[in-house]
């Protein structure tokens, strides 16, 4: 069996102004991931330009930053087995025009600039571990048993 995770999910402005924050959260949780910590917040700039420090150095930096801390968010943290493949699958491409139907994105998103919500990175050893870090302190996490649990693992 695959490791056990947590993994770091934004549900951005723009999703948040479209009434979609239930909607991500619900295909999250019917997938059977377990959810463990969550805020409603504007995210401060300081903390945007953190969130987004590797990508300091390109063109689009600036309008992410703007964007991220234009309205709420929803940041989160699930849970499971490898929780971040997961995510990472059910949200689809970062560009929406490749992302697949059935997808987060592939669903309600039309532009890059606007494309619902954030998924730490499978692919970057230690992005979920740092992002969670930005975001939560660790009594922000809940640890409780999932009543589910033994029909979604062996």
């Amino acid at each position: 069996m695959s490791e056990h995770e947590r993994t770091f999910v934004m549900v951005k402005p723009d999703a948040f102004a479209r009434g979609l924050v239930g909607e991500v959260i619900s295909r999250l949780e019917e997938r059977g991931l377990k959810l463990v910590g969550i805020k409603v917040e504007t995210m401060p700039r300081e903390r945007a330009e953190e969130h987004y420090g590797e990508h300091e150095d390109k063109p689009f930096y600036d309008d992410l930053v703007d964007f991220i801390t234009s309205g709420p968010v929803v940041p989160m943290v699930w849970e499971g087995q490898d929780a971040t493949r997961q995510v990472r699958q059910m949200i689809g491409e970062t560009d929406p025009l490749e992302a697949e139907p059935g997808t987060i994105r592939g669903d309600y998103a039309l532009d890059l600039g606007r494309n619902v919500v954030h998924a730490a990175d499978h692919e970057d050893e230690g992005a979920n571990e740092r992002e969670i870090a930005i975001h939560f302190d660790e009594d922000e996490l809940t640890e409780y048993d999932q009543h589910d649990a033994e029909w979604l693992y062996e």
